[in-house]
């Protein structure tokens, strides 16, 4: 009997260390999976901004995109002439 228990606890044993291994890579692969999530929505953030953006300019009446970045590159003290 006690072979018996003595196999049942190795084979216990073993499958308490997989489990913990499992544990650690499931925890790996959550964080992983949170950090590709948090990248993905800043780039998609990213992508309504310029859409957003590309489109406002879009509405805006012809010469008013060159003042626009006139007074950009003015407020930031990078006037550049053509």
């Amino acid at each position: 009997m006690d072979r018996v228990n003595s196999n049942l606890y190795l084979q216990n044993l073993c499958i308490m260390e997989e489990n913990e291994r499992l544990r650690r890579k499931a925890q790996q692969l959550d964080q992983e999976n949170k950090q590709l999530l948090a990248e993905l929505k800043l780039k998609k953030q990213q992508q309504q901004h310029h859409m957003a953006a590309s489109s406002s300019s879009q509405l805006l009446p012809p010469g008013s995109a060159g003042v626009k970045a006139s007074a950009a590159a003015s407020k930031s003290g990078k006037l550049q002439t053509k």
